[in-house]
């Protein structure tokens, strides 16, 4: 299929209007697979219509999903007839969706194949299934080792309760053994080995389970959490932070911004709410009123020269654009799993940020721009990378640059779909 290329332009450098956004996917990805394995106690309110999201649903909520999961009480079989066996299952690039369900077909009796795009082939997976077989699931590869696809074969039988796992890697394992724990019939007893990467994330998990009646605790690094049913329950998706990110950055890199977004709270599960911090560097005032969130612009010097996004590296792109586009030469810390997204984001940054003359420099673990040779052409072009992150992250520069070229527009539709449409509605042309 053949991209569908854009020429973004922003007619003088105000922001204001209203926007709503979709429900945060990352809340409702969680959502889903507690409501598969609720067994239908636990409904799902104000769906996410990302992409990745829409996928998942998909394969949850099939024909005979949506009726009330029926859970053995005799064997060890822990999702018991669900649907005949199913031989292969793509998810494409969900990369969420494929380390959620390998943990939560690694329990059933199914036989399957989780199967994705090229990209998701080359991401890797084997710290999950290494972990899943150590409880006693039945994995293997179909094609590299550590890498999708993978084949579940179901017969799950519990061997311990206790498993380690690295703390910096992504988060998603952790949150793919957490999810199915209250379903293993001896629990489970995580060990965390080392610092936790985007612990916020790992703290909605356990937020949400809570909302769905599953307790926990958590140690030190060690979180417990004990064979136990679900409760009947709704979990309401709250607007996506993530998504509210962007306009942070349009409101930062206009020279006035009024911005109100119904439905965000300052009290969120999403770590990605840090974004209110991050951005009041820059002058962005976030005022909780009237159920959202109000963005004003104020003048104000960037005197902050650190940034530490370990706990929230979704925000990286944006966050790196800004300053970039600013002129700001801070450092950032904390991206050490940007390599191992829908593309390698340090590089995509690196090669992107060039076309303006500002470099990203890494020295260990630590990012520093240099943007000593800045310049603001009058057009650019923007290659996405198969990356939604990197065309939203680099739209606000239309407010800088003249006309604004972005590779593979319809990439955004894997996390907020109506990207372009809202950008429109705040004073943004698109050809």
């Amino acid at each position: 299929m053949a991209k569908h290329n854009i020429i973004l332009t922003k007619p003088g450098k105000m922001a204001n209007g209203t926007v709503q956004l979709t429900g945060s996917k990352s809340e409702c990805n969680r959502a889903l697979v507690i409501e598969a394995l609720s067994g239908g106690k636990v409904k799902v309110e104000n769906i996410s219509d990302a992409a990745d999201t829409v996928t998942l649903a998909g394969i949850l909520r099939t024909e005979v999903r949506e009726q009330e999961l029926e859970m053995s009480s005799q064997g060890n079989s822990l999702i018991s007839d669900l649907q005949s066996p199913i031989s292969e299952i793509n998810i494409g690039p969900a990369g969420t969706a494929m380390r959620f369900l390998t943990a939560y077909y690694a329990i059933g009796d199914q036989e399957v194949i989780l199967t994705g795009s090229e990209r998701m082939k080359q991401r890797p997976i084997g710290i999950l299934v290494d972990a899943l077989r150590s409880l006693g699931a039945h994995i293997s590869y179909e094609e590299n080792e550590g890498y999708p696809p993978i084949k579940l074969k179901g017969n799950f039988e519990q061997q311990t309760r206790k498993i380690s796992i690295k703390g910096d890697i992504s988060s998603q394992y952790i949150t793919a053994l957490l999810l199915i724990a209250a379903r293993l019939p001896l629990g489970l007893e995580l060990h965390i080995e080392g610092d936790l990467t985007s612990r916020p994330y790992v703290e909605m998990t356990l937020a949400m389970l809570k909302q769905a009646g599953i307790q926990h605790s958590w140690q030190d690094n060690i979180i417990t959490i004990e064979k136990q049913d679900f409760a009947e329950t709704s979990l309401w998706v709250e607007p996506d932070w993530s998504a509210a990110s962007y306009w942070y950055s349009i409101a930062a890199l206009s020279d006035e911004a009024e911005i109100f977004l119904p439905g965000l709270t300052s009290y969120s599960l999403q770590g990605d709410s840090v974004i209110t911090e991050l951005m009041a560097n820059f002058g962005i005032t976030s005022q909780f009123k009237n159920g959202g969130v109000y963005l004003t612009k104020e003048p104000k010097p960037i005197f902050r020269k650190i940034f530490d996004l370990k706990e929230c590296p979704d925000l990286a792109q944006t966050v790196i654009v800004v300053c970039a586009a600013l002129g700001h030469e801070a450092s950032f810390t904390g991206l050490e799993t940007l390599k191992i997204k829908e593309t390698d984001r340090i590089l995509a940054l690196q090669t992107e940020l060039a076309k303006m003359g500002v470099k990203l420099i890494e020295k260990g673990q630590v990012y520093k721009l240099d943007c000593s040779e800045k310049q603001i052409p009058q057009r650019m072009f923007v290659n996405t990378y198969d990356d939604h992150r990197m065309a939203m992250a680099f739209a606000p520069l239309a407010i800088l640059i003249p006309e604004l070229e972005i590779e593979d527009a319809d990439v955004v539709e894997k996390s907020y779909p109506a990207f372009w449409t809202d950008l429109m509605k705040v004073g943004f042309s698109i050809a």
